[in-house]
């Protein structure tokens, strides 16, 4: 039973981790958070690897 609880732990960080890195990269943190909630380290691996958002422009 532990070993599930560490495991979700671990899990919900990533999320965190994931949405900070996606806010960096000016990209929304809370939408990443729940794309991370499923896919875990894959969306670690595409927030890193896509370029950032450039906002510089107004819509």
């Amino acid at each position: 039973m532990s070993g599930d609880v560490s495991t979700g732990t671990g899990w919900f960080t990533l999320t965190l981790i994931n949405a900070g890195l996606a806010q960096g990269k000016n990209r929304s943190g809370w939408n990443w958070f729940l794309v991370s909630l499923f896919l875990g380290p894959i969306a670690t691996l595409l927030i890193v690897t896509w370029p950032a958002l450039d906002r510089s422009t107004d819509r």
